[in-house]
């Protein structure tokens, strides 16, 4: 970690620095963000080519362009995340995994609510998309099967790369690779409700096609709807939960349990928050002998820096006494 430092500006403090293990684990995450761009594009750029007037395959054009999103603002909010505090930004610069993570949120819920208008519209107005027969190597095809390998293409690969994703985003708590790992694994259905609507409309099912990009969008706007709520109470300092938002950090509770096993603590109170990769930890503490030790102080300090990499920011301030409601140690034997 990077100690305490001054500049011209002022002083300032707080680790910008991952740990080794973490910082190994951003560069791997980092490639495989990379290699999702490439192979995304590749994916949308053979989705425009053969979709024709399919509104599944519109549905899923569109899913590919937004699922260039998160893996692009990964890689924006990691490289801002890394700069030093100043005194513009005296609490550094990891809130920008929490602005990342809410700009994907948001073009995906946006996106879920258009393609769902135009796939309910679809199934109203009653179209009856066309798939014609196209000339492949010389030889005369129907379109829909060319469709179909190309949804094929575009299913296996985020499946293969969201499990891979996954476990990084849980050693980094990132959020924004959280929710980019939860679209990939979810592609697959994406592509088989496409292949289905296809198959539906080369069987005389008219509102197949429709149905299946429905039901595309319907998972677009699920993803956004679920990740805007976690980006937004993540960004008003909610208390600091698991990376993927379903429980209350352990580390909230591992905080409490210590500051009640000081024998020397009458009572406490602490708050975490999430600022992204790492925890913003404010503690106070009434000494049982009213007393202020500022070894004591400083050695809580260290003790719960120990505990975990993400508790970088801890403070810890002596109180006279704690408010009715909160917090209060076991006392002494």
């Amino acid at each position: 970690m990077r100690p305490v430092g001054t500049t011209r500006s002022g002083t300032h403090f707080g680790a910008t620095e991952l740990p080794q293990k973490q910082r190994r684990v951003l560069r791997r995450a980092r490639r495989l963000e990379v290699v999702s761009i490439v192979y995304i594009a590749s994916v949308a750029a053979l989705m425009f080519l053969v979709m024709g007037s399919s509104q599944a395959m519109q549905a899923a054009f569109v899913e590919d362009l937004l699922s260039l999103v998160p893996p692009i603002s990964f890689l924006v909010a990691a490289r801002v995340a890394a700069k030093e505090p100043d005194r513009k930004h005296p609490y550094g610069r990891h809130r920008a995994v929490a602005v990342g993570h809410l700009v994907a949120s948001v073009a995906l819920l946006t996106m879920g609510l258009l393609l769902t208008w135009e796939s309910v519209s679809g199934l109203v107005k009653a179209e009856h998309p066309p798939i014609g027969t196209m000339q492949l190597f010389g030889h005369t095809v129907w379109a829909g099967w060319v469709m179909i390998a190309a949804m094929v293409y575009g299913g296996i690969g985020p499946v293969i790369l969201g499990r891979l994703k996954l476990p990084l985003a849980e050693q980094l708590h990132d959020k924004v690779l959280h929710a980019d790992a939860d679209m990939n694994k979810a592609d697959w259905m994406t592509a088989g409700s496409g292949i289905l609507g296809i198959l539906g409309i080369g069987m005389g099912l008219w509102w197949a096609d429709a149905a299946a990009a429905l039901v595309i969008a319907l998972g677009i706007l699920k993803d956004g709807g679920t990740n805007v709520r976690a980006a937004v109470a993540g960004l008003t300092d909610t208390t600091a939960r698991t990376v993927d938002d379903k429980h209350e950090h352990p580390l909230v509770r591992q905080i409490d349990d210590y500051l009640g096993s000081r024998p020397w603590i009458a009572a406490h109170r602490s708050r975490v928050r999430d600022m992204g990769h790492v925890f913003q930890v404010e503690v106070r503490v009434v000494p049982r002998d009213g007393r202020v030790d500022l070894d004591r102080l400083h050695q809580v300090g260290e003790d719960l820096r120990a505990m975990d990499w993400k508790l970088q920011d801890v403070t810890v301030s002596p109180a006279l006494r704690i408010d009715e409601g909160e917090r209060t140690a076991a006392p002494a034997d």
